[in-house]
């Protein structure tokens, strides 16, 4: 077990490295000066000056060779210091920390809409005695990932805000301005769910323990909920890293459609103006909840079916 975890946290440290690494080099290969960017102007519209410029790089560590630099940028992310942000100059863990309730509210939100409604569908198809209606129904989640997100959310805003006037369309004021972006995001989320546990269902339905419990006069509600569905849950919860994945990129178009704030807006601002330090802590916390995410994963399939061995995960 000792040596299991601690291959995961190797693991884990490097994809966080690599994420810093990928993130540090896109970053400086993309065309601008990000200082110059950030000066714009300058006060009244006046231009800034070629010192001033250097001021500021020098400010930032932006006047010293790219190596050093991402040494040195490294050696604090290591730290928890990811410096501060070249837009405003606020700490970078501060503005993450600031946005990041926002992000939760949707994401958790989006996360129960896909857990609920994937699990309601599956379990409808592979329950119907219908071939029709289950086709109909295992149908449904092919169309759902294939719509574009930032669609789906201007439908909703379109039908539920313009037309009926149920919710409103932006902002982020109150618990029915978390009911569209939540669906927005769980659909195709609950569609992957949806398409994974319908497949494990079906073949869960077929195994002997079930066939076992039939002869026994066990109920098709009991076979579906106690037995088929918790062996069929662990092909679902192995996908959970791509659904977290998922949800977090689409915080990025859901916030933008809905004017909400948030760690998806705060990224597109910082990368529109190459604020480096700013991306960069974003996607190390990005791939710190996904590392963290996989490896709670590995450590709960255990719990869902004891003849499964943590080391086999290994």
């Amino acid at each position: 077990m000792v040596r299991y975890l601690l291959r995961r946290v190797a693991l884990a440290a490097a994809v966080l490295w690599a994420a810093f690494t990928v993130s540090f080099v896109v970053l400086y290969l993309m065309p601008g000066d990000p200082v110059a960017t950030m000066a714009g102007g300058g006060l009244d519209g006046e231009p800034v000056s070629p010192a001033e410029l250097d001021a500021l790089r020098a400010r930032y560590g932006l006047d010293r060779p790219v190596l050093e630099q991402y040494g040195q940028q490294l050696w604090s992310a290591l730290h928890g210091d990811f410096g501060t942000s070249v837009q405003n100059g606020q700490d970078v863990r501060a503005a993450i920390a600031e946005a990041l309730p926002y992000t939760l509210q949707i994401a958790l939100a989006g996360l129960l809409v896909a857990v609920v409604g994937g699990t309601t569908l599956a379990l409808a198809a592979t329950y119907t005695r219908s071939r029709w209606l289950k086709q109909a129904l295992l149908g449904l989640p092919s169309v759902a990932v294939s719509l574009p997100v930032f669609w789906v959310g201007l439908m909703l805003v379109q039908v539920f805000s313009f037309g009926l006037r149920l919710f409103p369309s932006v902002g982020a004021a109150g618990p029915s301005a978390l009911v569209l972006p939540a669906v927005t995001l769980g659909l195709p989320t609950g569609a992957l769910v949806a398409q994974v546990l319908a497949k494990s269902l079906d073949q869960a339905l077929d195994e002997p323990y079930v066939t076992t419990a039939r002869a026994k006069g066990v109920g098709r509600p009991a076979i579906h909920l106690r037995h088929a569905l918790r062996n069929a849950a662990l092909p679902a919860l192995t996908v959970l890293g791509y659904v977290v994945g998922n949800l977090l990129a689409g915080s990025v178009v859901v916030e933008t459609v809905f004017t909400r704030p948030g760690i998806g807006r705060l990224t597109v601002a910082a990368v529109g103006v190459q604020d480096i330090p700013l991306v960069q802590g974003i996607v190390v916390f990005a791939a710190a909840v996904f590392v963290l995410v996989n490896l709670a994963v590995d450590l709960v399939y255990p719990l869902l079916d004891p003849r499964i061995a943590t080391g086999a995960h290994a």
